[in-house]
């Protein structure tokens, strides 16, 4: 099996330039970078906040890396010991060494991740891709956290036409020039495309080969093995999934849960609506 890794050397330094510079921008206050060990290759991690209490520990969604959160970050720290993960294969400051064949190694992934950085009763909080490696983890490795806190997650649907053609338009928009993107921005439900400069680094990755899994549908099996404190956010109008249908489908399976579909939100919930998003972080995580 394949593993995620840049093209060239070329295309690595490229990148990792572009990183450094864009997380100098964007990274509000200090920060500690560890690099974790795993099965799966070194994981970069990012510490700040608090010195003590259970940590919030963040995932990226598909083709992200730490520096999605960058707008989370310092409201976080405030409450808690934050914990921002480069995700093993994705573009960023990790390096993957081994394949990841499907949810049990992302899961085994993110484990090691964890202990790696002795995050007991850690706050998980995933986006997308990221939320459904927690969610994996859950199932494969329960009782690891306190919570979870999926936004717009992976793992509640195929991936159809509609959701591949979201991330052409995304990525044709990114590229308009800038006076257009709001627009643009509205017409494809996508506000992420405003974040100039992480549109910036995602060009940068170009020369990034991507090798994770793509993730499958949970079955109800998995759902109801789930017993920690979930929260799912999805956005009213994701090009993921049917939020409702989805929403349903986790009322019926996951009667504990608490699920919010936000109205004038698309799968970019973070930047759609990050006011929405930070609320609910700071409840879930108790602060």
């Amino acid at each position: 099996m394949r593993i995620s890794e840049f093209r060239n050397d070329r295309a690595r330094q490229r990148f990792l330039a572009a990183y450094e510079q864009t997380l100098a921008e964007l990274w509000p206050g200090p920060r500690t970078a560890i690099d974790l060990p795993t099965s799966f290759g070194a994981t970069r991690v990012y510490r700040t906040g608090q010195q003590d209490g259970a940590p919030v520990v963040l995932l990226p969604g598909s083709g992200g890396n730490a520096l999605m959160w960058h707008g989370y970050v310092e409201l976080l720290a405030r409450h808690r010991p934050v914990l921002a993960v480069d995700t093993v294969g994705e573009p960023g400051a990790s390096v993957q060494s081994a394949p990841i064949a499907d949810g049990r190694d992302g899961a085994a992934w993110l484990d090691e991740v964890l202990t790696g950085l002795d995050a007991t009763d850690a706050h998980l909080v995933g986006c997308s891709y990221g939320g459904w490696l927690a969610l994996c983890h859950e199932i494969h490795h329960p009782g690891r956290t306190a919570s979870l806190t999926l936004l717009d997650p992976a793992g509640f649907s195929g991936f159809g036409p509609r959701f591949y053609a979201w991330l052409i338009a995304g990525a044709l928009a990114s590229a308009a020039p800038r006076p257009l993107r709001p627009g643009l921005a509205r017409l494809i439900g996508n506000s992420a495309i405003l974040e100039t400069r992480l549109m910036g680094l995602m060009r940068a990755s170009t020369g990034f080969r991507r090798a994770l899994p793509v993730p499958p549908v949970f079955s109800d099996q998995d759902l109801d093995r789930l017993r920690v404190p979930a929260l799912f956010l999805l956005g009213a109008r994701s090009a993921m999934h049917d939020s409702h249908a989805v929403a349903e489908r986790l009322g019926r399976l996951v009667p504990a849960a608490r699920v919010a579909v936000v109205p004038g939100a698309g799968h970019a919930l973070t930047s759609d609506r990050p006011d929405v998003v930070a609320d609910h972080l700071l409840e879930a995580i108790g602060a």
